[in-house]
């Protein structure tokens, strides 16, 4: 006989009305509309009341997440921030300040300081379909600022802590210079582990891939390379000797000469480049700059004068006279190294034998490639105080190309003629000229000599 456990109590459900009885056994349950199994234990439970305990909870757990998520922004926003404040330091922030609040009394034209986030957005953090530029300096951006300016953003990869007070004493003149022929620097951040450099944005590519790349070469006529070496010689000359301190580049290249839309040259990273080491090329400990480019007395000797970037920019006369790169493992052994076989070549009178065959030769243009190769060779001297200034190039430069643009104007003086005045008015010492004879000063060239001062005074 079954008995009845719901109804003498012997159950553990809640109450008579939550048992059921079975044979032999019971079960326990819920109302319909409750939850639970019915049990003293579990008991049943009305809706509300398991959305109040879920909401509850999950309330709860949501304020906790969102606390903590609070916490951690604000703990890692204060920690940004504090990053950016002893980067500022250590980059020579507060001595860039004191250096600008001087500046500013004399030129309203100084660099400007962005931040990093004013960068970060102007490169869409750093878009790598805005990389313009990369080396084992670093990798420079395109960028836009609200103000409609596009910018190019240089960032290096290492610091030299040792030369922060000079780079920031450079960045501060370098802001201040207005040359038609040197790239303006508008300013740097300070808030990055290593110093990024703002410079303008120039859109034409380098010297470097005009000459070297088929595609570009063909709007180097020798008319252009003549007048682009005879600019970047001038923003050399410029600042190594006219800008309130003189500034060594340390790394003249042509791909270091930057061309616009219409050929004309840019010098840039000038000064700066003190700051990082500035090639994959590059070599270690004191001396800096890029093989094939480098001043072989620089290289023995670790001293670096304006002479450096005399033999430097020597070079690269010789990549726009034969379109060949400095330092090739692809050319035979005793062509590897351009200087030197076209040293090679001027001793054994083959100079149009090198000269690119991209440029058309004529009677005209001949002696113009010929005195540029002398000039180059003279800056590739061994020793630096042999070698001329960049002062003295550069009016050399300038003074092949009035030859070239102004038949009338040297009075009915043959080239030689006139190159015999530049050379007695801007030495007093007696020059050995290319055939080995020695010229003294010459009467009645200050016509001429005054025209290429104006015409180099002026930036071109």
């Amino acid at each position: 006989m079954d008995i009845d456990e719901c109804k003498i109590g012997n159950h553990t459900c809640i109450s008579e009305q939550n048992c059921l009885n079975t044979i032999g056994s019971f079960e326990c349950f819920c109302p319909k509309g409750q939850s639970g199994n019915g049990t003293k234990e579990t008991g049943c439970q009305k809706p509300n009341e398991v959305n109040k305990f879920v909401l509850s909870a999950s309330g709860g757990f949501i304020t906790f997440f969102v606390g903590s998520s609070s916490l951690y922004l604000i703990f890692k926003k204060r920690n940004l921030k504090k990053m950016k404040e002893n980067f500022f330091k250590q980059n020579g922030g507060i001595f860039l300040l004191q250096q600008l609040s001087a500046a500013r009394k004399e030129s309203p034209q100084t660099a400007q300081i962005f931040t990093a986030n004013e960068l970060k957005k102007a490169t869409n953090n750093y878009d790598e379909n805005l990389i313009i530029g990369k080396g084992g300096f670093g990798i420079v951006f395109k960028g836009f600022l609200p103000d409609n300016r596009t910018i190019a953003v240089k960032k290096s990869k290492i610091v030299d802590q040792s030369q922060i007070e000079q780079f920031i004493n450079e960045v501060v003149v370098l802001s201040q210079i207005n040359h038609r022929n040197v790239v303006k620097l508008l300013g740097c951040c300070l808030e990055t582990e290593v110093p990024l450099l703002v410079y303008e944005f120039i859109n034409n590519g380098t010297l470097f891939d005009a000459i070297h790349n088929g595609d570009q070469a063909n709007g180097l006529t020798w008319k252009n390379r003549l007048r682009i070496a005879a600019e970047a010689a001038g923003a050399l000359s410029y600042l190594h000797s006219a800008a309130s301190i003189p500034i060594v580049h340390r790394d003249v290249k042509s791909s270091n000469i930057l061309l616009d839309e219409s050929y004309t040259a840019k010098v840039s990273d000038f000064g700066a480049s003190r700051l990082v080491p500035l090639d994959q090329t590059a070599l270690a400990t004191m001396v800096q700059g890029t093989i094939g480019y480098l001043d072989p007395e620089y290289m023995q000797t670790s001293r670096l004068t304006e002479k450096s970037d005399v033999y430097s920019f020597g070079v690269v006369l010789l990549e726009l006279l034969t379109g060949e790169k400095p330092l090739s493992f692809d050319r035979s052994e005793e062509e590897r190294s351009l200087a030197i076989y076209f040293i090679s070549c001027l001793k054994e009178d083959r100079l149009f034998d090198i000269i690119q065959d991209d440029i058309v030769l004529n009677e005209e243009n001949k002696q113009e490639i010929m005195e540029v190769a002398i000039l180059a060779r003279k800056c590739l001297r061994l020793i630096g105080e042999e070698r001329p200034s960049m002062k003295k190039v550069a009016m050399e430069l300038e003074r092949i190309r009035l030859m070239h643009k102004h038949h009338g104007f040297n009075g009915g003086k043959s080239l030689e003629e006139t190159h015999q005045c530049f050379l007695s008015k801007s030495s007093s010492k007696i020059y050995e000229n290319k055939y080995g004879h020695s010229t003294h000063q010459i009467i009645g060239c200050d016509s001429i000599w005054n025209q290429l001062l104006v015409d180099i005074g002026k930036g071109r």
